[in-house]
């Protein structure tokens, strides 16, 4: 039975004993509102389409009002009667995926072919920012727009870790492209913040500081790790990865798996007599311990198996404080804002004055220093291209200072010998 709805006439129809009960509208064709036994009311609109009947839920009384309700209905009719299925949209875009299921396919199809460190890198970009600003968007519905804002917040505190952000964001959604997932790339085009050289080297007194405090630390497994950074000029990743079988001891040298460079090659290192030293101290003491363990720094991985070392952050923070390469800054959010304690005053914090990363930069200056030449600094440090390594060509400046110092005082001594300059 049709009749004219009215706002008053849906909200004065009776609930029916059992299931539901449909009063169509006599104005437009198929419109109608559904009450049921409980007295809950909504606007449904029926259609056919490719000769099945369809039902589809408008909205729900009072939120929807008759005359909005009616609108839509007669939105959805035109559309039908140019092919399209509301129905069926509506059950394709509630089973569309979301950020987070794209985030999971991400992770476990191309993350997990990425190195041990970039694996955590990544899986942390997508935890602390991705996820929680996007994860229960739709894939399809992501814009250039909604990225750009999340860098923009991101940078305003952390620029690098911003730019990171989008470069991860970009690769997973041109593989969302390449899965058929959506048709274009919306990280393309985002402007990355202004990232300032971060190069910091160790001064003699520093590293003398800070050499003392990593042999002296009570942590000696991470302690060691960060040690034999410094000496190797090792990527952290490698050294926590390094297994005992990769230790040449016989002939003096590290030999890095494919699986574990950035190059993804292998990688032949020769080690110092220093290097050999603490290596081989360490040997010994693992070769006490019972248990054992076929990795140089072993620890465990979460569901409990042997594994390499995963973290040294601690330990490297402790160390700086020992070495007074710490300071206490104030702690912010991830909004960027102070973190206040109960009295309202600002939470203090320690942070390094230097990156983990920084220990590979001064072992690269110390090489330069000594006179050595980019490319055989470059080969030490398992880089592939020399403009990797050109970031150390002014640091050759204090041994080629001294050589053409050397010349000028032989050349002078000469010219006074013969009696030219006085």
């Amino acid at each position: 039975m049709a009749e004219r709805l009215t706002d008053t006439a849906v909200k004065a129809l009776p609930a029916p004993d059992s299931g539901n009960r449909i009063t169509y509208d006599d104005e437009i064709k198929g419109f109608g509102v559904r009450v049921t036994s409980a007295g809950a009311r909504a606007f449904v609109l029926n259609y056919r389409t490719g000769g099945r009947e369809r039902r589809i839920t408008i909205g729900a009384f009072p939120d929807w009002t008759v005359k909005a309700a009616r609108e839509e209905a007669k939105t959805l009719k035109r559309r039908v009667d140019v092919g399209a299925d509301p129905m069926a949209e509506r059950h394709a875009d509630r089973g569309a995926p979301t950020v987070n299921a794209l985030a999971d396919r991400f992770e476990r199809e191309h993350v997990t072919k990425k190195r041990p460190a970039t694996q955590v890198d990544y899986a942390s970009i997508l935890r602390l920012y991705v996820r929680p600003e996007l994860g229960t968007r739709k894939v399809a519905e992501v814009r250039h727009a909604d990225i750009e804002r999340l860098h923009r917040r991101i940078a305003a505190t952390a620029p690098y870790r911003a730019n990171r952000t989008v470069a991860v964001l970009s690769k997973m959604f041109n593989l969302a492209v390449k899965w058929e997932l959506r048709s274009d790339n919306p990280a393309k085009g985002i402007e990355r913040a202004q990232e300032e050289k971060r190069e910091r080297f160790l001064a003699p007194a520093e590293l003398t500081r800070l050499a003392e405090a990593m042999a002296n630390h009570n942590q000696k497994t991470s302690a060691n790790a960060l040690r034999l950074l410094l000496l190797t000029g090792a990527r952290r990743g490698e050294m926590l990865a390094a297994k005992w079988d990769e230790i040449d001891f016989g002939g003096g040298v590290w030999v890095k798996p494919s699986a574990h460079t950035k190059q993804k090659k292998l990688h032949r290192v020769p080690l110092s007599a220093p290097t050999l030293a603490l290596l081989r101290q360490m040997r010994a003491e693992a070769a006490g311990n019972p248990k054992g363990s076929e990795y140089v720094f072993p620890g465990f991985s979460r569901d409990g198996k042997a594994t390499g070392l995963r973290e040294v952050r601690k330990t490297w923070l402790s160390v700086c404080r020992m070495a007074g390469l710490a300071v206490e800054v104030e702690k912010t959010g991830r909004d960027g804002k102070r973190v206040l304690d109960k009295d309202g005053l600002p939470v203090m914090v320690w942070k390094a004055t230097l990156r983990i990363h920084d220990l590979r930069h001064s072992y690269a200056s110390i090489l330069a220093s000594a006179g050595l030449s980019l490319p055989i600094i470059g080969a030490l440090l398992g880089h592939t291209q020399a403009a990797t390594t050109a970031r150390y060509a002014h640091l050759l400046d204090d041994p080629l200072r001294d050589a053409t110092e050397r010349v000028g005082v032989l050349v002078q001594a000469a010219m006074v010998t013969k009696g030219g300059v006085q």
